[in-house]
């Protein structure tokens, strides 16, 4: 009796029309976000500062970016292990270029986003055309990019003109400083419209286009979307263009929040941005993907990154609070997975 009223109530819960909307993986995800900021600030009342939320949005933008795209990649059933060495690369180069050789930042911030766009496609066609397993090509690219960025800087650090030059106007994308009356600075983190801009444009070509169905069809089943005449190879390259191009834009972030870049960094971001995509709700097995869980697990991802230090535990604790997130995310995609089945 008591099982069958606690089976109804759950029915009950499930089948609520805020649930449904949402789903089921991504309010947990929005309940755990909320949660985790709350215990913080309990924690920390410096972590309840305007300053402290200001360096969450951040540190979400470039995993915000790579998890966007990375989302794409694993839809189709695969993975792209060189989002993080692709931003890093993309942004060395085109910042020496523009710092060492006078080249026009605007012109920059384009080879950035076309840098990772071509080393999104070769990992497409290594992936569509010759038939390489995802995680042996991404891992190729991820080793490449690591050693091309830190080449071409002849393993220099590289410094982005900062906001005070006449150059630095695209840290203003990210970030705009506001001076009252009484010469007070207030940063407003504008990023974040572009963050979101840029995630709503993907939901719908995700979910609302040809191309996104044919990627979900890829990570459903690959061998029945070949069969009904989808040129399989085509979407399946376009998936990892878009996560390398999406990694170029976060080499754009990422240069723009943070002053000096160092050459053989990023390896470890890419960790980052897959765990905000399963946080939210994408499955590791293809099939399904949602731009919306992506954008909270990325959330959840920046505020443990920024709040772990506020309770005193340091970058080691870090990566293991990172570990048992991913772990317990996957697992919650393998319970999931086995329910619809």
């Amino acid at each position: 009796m008591i099982a069958k009223k606690t089976e109804k109530k759950s029915g009950v819960l499930l089948n609520n029309p805020i649930v449904k909307a949402i789903g089921t993986q991504r309010l947990i995800a929005l309940l755990a976000l909320i949660i985790i900021y709350i215990v913080f600030g309990a924690i920390s009342p410096a972590f309840r500062q305007y300053s402290t939320l200001v360096n969450i949005f951040d540190a979400s933008y470039y995993i915000g970016f790579m998890a966007i795209g990375v989302t794409f990649a694993i839809t189709t059933g695969g993975i792209d292990l060189s989002i993080g060495t692709v931003l890093v690369c993309s942004s060395l180069v085109t910042g020496a270029l523009a710092t060492k050789y006078n080249v026009p930042i605007a012109l920059t911030l384009i080879l950035c986003i076309l840098i990772g766009a071509i080393f999104g496609l070769m990992n497409g066609l290594m992936i569509s055309y010759m038939g390489l397993p995802p995680f042996i090509a991404t891992l190729g690219s991820m080793m490449l990019s690591k050693g091309l960025g830190s080449i071409f800087t002849k393993a220099q650090s590289v410094t982005w003109p900062q906001a005070t030059e006449a150059d630095g106007w695209f840290r203003s994308i990210f970030k705009v400083n506001i001076t009252n009356a009484n010469g007070l600075s207030t940063p407003i983190p504008t990023g974040f419209i572009l963050l979101l801009a840029v995630a709503i444009l993907m939901a719908i070509l995700l979910n609302k286009t040809r191309p996104g169905r044919y990627i979900v069809a890829l990570g459903s089943n690959i061998e029945a979307t070949r069969l009904s005449g989808v040129n399989v190879a085509k979407w399946q390259t376009l998936a990892y263009v878009i996560s390398g191009t999406m990694a170029g834009i976060a080499g754009i972030a990422y240069a723009a929040v943070y002053s000096t870049l160092l050459p053989g960094g990023g390896a470890g971001f890419e960790l980052d941005a897959i765990a905000g995509v399963v946080i939210g709700g994408t499955s590791m097995s293809g099939g399904y993907g949602t731009i919306a869980g992506t954008l909270i697990g990325v959330f959840i991802m920046s505020v443990l990154k920024t709040g772990l230090p506020f309770i005193g535990l340091q970058t080691h604790y870090q990566q293991v609070a990172t570990g048992l997130v991913l772990i317990f995310a996957v697992f919650m995609d393998v319970a999931n997975r086995k329910k619809r089945n």
